[in-house]
C-alpha cells in the first residue's frame, strides 16, 4: 500500500495517535513529513514542524506542505536535531520516529532549552528501546502508554512519555521490556523477545568459544537471558 500524508503507515499511524488534540507538535527527521501533514489535514493539530537534517528529505518536506496548501500550520526546517524548534513555535509535542534508540537518545540530550515547554514525547526506536527509556526516566519523563507492531516483516515499537514533576524509576526488566508492553505481553512482544533470546544465546556461545572471552560482555548477555527467560515462562504459564 502506498504510504504518504493522506494514508500513513501503520507505524506512523500509531506515533500519530499520541498527539492530543491541538498539539504543537515538532517532527525530528520528518523526511516527507507525512507525520505532521496527516495530523494537520485532519486537524488535530494546531501548528508543527517538520525537522530534518538531510538537504534531500528537508526539501521533499517541504514540497508535502506546500502541495497539501498546509504553509499556514506547517512549516520544514533543515536543521541538527532539535535545532529545529525555535522558541515562537511553543512546541509542546515532539515526535522522533524511525530511528535507533542512540540517535534519539543523543537527539534529547542535545537539546535541553528545546525540550524546555516539552510535555509529551512520542518516540518510535526501531533498536535499542532500553537506552530511550533510561533517558525519559533520569529527565523526568514518565511512560504513560506503549504500542508494539509487526508491519513489512518489523517490529516497532511506540513509546508515549509525559513530562512529570516526581522522580521516575524503572526495574531493569521494565527498562528492557518497557512496562505497558511487560505487563501485557502481547503476541507480536513474545515474538520479538524469542527471537531475541536466540540471538542473545548465540552471541554468548560465540564469546564462550573464543580465547579470551569478553567478561563484560558476557555478563551483560547472560543477564539479559535471564531476563527474557523470564519474562518468557510467565508469559508462557
Amino acid at each position: 500500500m502506498p504510504v504518504d500524508a493522506k494514508q500513513l503507515s501503520q507505524r506512523l499511524a500509531t506515533v500519530g495517535a499520541f498527539v492530543q488534540p491541538g498539539a504543537r507538535v515538532a517532527d525530528i527527521g520528518s523526511d516527507h513529513a507525512y507525520l505532521p501533514a496527516n495530523l494537520a489535514l485532519n486537524h488535530q493539530i494546531s501548528y508543527g514542524v517538520a525537522g530534518e537534517v538531510v538537504r534531500g528529505p528537508f526539501e521533499n518536506a517541504q514540497r508535502e506542505i506546500q502541495k497539501l496548501g498546509l504553509e499556514d500550520q506547517l512549516v520544514a526546517r533543515l536543521a541538527d536535531g532539535l535545532a529545529a524548534i525555535q522558541p515562537e513555535d511553543q512546541i509542546d509535542t515532539v515526535t522522533i520516529a524511525g530511528m535507533g534508540g542512540p540517535l534519539i537518545r543523543h537527539i534529547l540530550e542535545q537539546g535541553p532549552a528545546q525540550l524546555a515547554g516539552v510535555q509529551r514525547l512520542v518516540l518510535e526506536p526501531n533498536v535499542g528501546e532500553a537506552t530511550v527509556r533510561d533517558w525519559l526516566a533520569a529527565n523526568q519523563f514518565e511512560i504513560t502508554a506503549e504500542r508494539i507492531l509487526a508491519e513489512d516483516g518489523h517490529t516497532y515499537e511506540v513509546i508515549c512519555a509525559d513530562r512529570v514533576t516526581h522522580p521516575v524509576t524503572y526495574t531493569p526488566a521494565e527498562q528492557l521490556f518497557g512496562p505497558f508492553l511487560l505487563a501485557e505481553k502481547s503476541p507480536v512482544f513474545i515474538a520479538k523477545w524469542q527471537r531475541e533470546l536466540q540471538r542473545v544465546q548465540h552471541a554468548v556461545a560465540q564469546m564462550q568459544q573464543a580465547k579470551v572471552a569478553p567478561t563484560e560482555h558476557l555478563a551483560a548477555a547472560t543477564a539479559k537471558i535471564k531476563l527474557i527467560e523470564g519474562v518468557l515462562t510467565d508469559a508462557g504459564k
